[in-house]
């Protein structure tokens, strides 16, 4: 199955069940593009020893999962671009809602 994950909160208990919950689909043989939009693209800074994003983050690029972020809410944020947190556009949230067999927003 195709998943699509949408990421719009900074809340990092959200953000990091959003990042477990692609991995575990991922496990299943699933394909999952995260999209991360508004507060979402925060996911990094938000990151602590309970919650930790950045390590789930991780363990979803090296199972192959793909990660895009709004680049509009990066730059409006006065963020820089990283490896997880890459800069996009809406015509790839597009892409990946119009592929996606089933859409999840956090």
């Amino acid at each position: 199955m195709r998943i699509g994950v949408i990421i719009s909160s900074n809340d990092a208990e959200t953000c990091w069940n959003a990042l477990r919950y692609a991995n575990y689909s991922l496990g299943q043989e699933d394909e999952v593009k995260i999209f991360l939009m508004g507060k979402g693209v925060e996911y990094e800074k938000v990151s602590n020893e309970k919650f930790n994003t950045i390590e789930q983050a991780e363990k979803f690029l090296a199972a192959n999962g793909k990660i895009f972020a709004c680049g509009t809410c990066i730059k409006s944020r006065q963020q820089k671009e990283s490896e997880l947190c890459p800069i996009s556009t809406m015509k790839d949230m597009y892409e990946i809602i119009k592929e996606s067999e089933k859409v999840v927003t956090f």
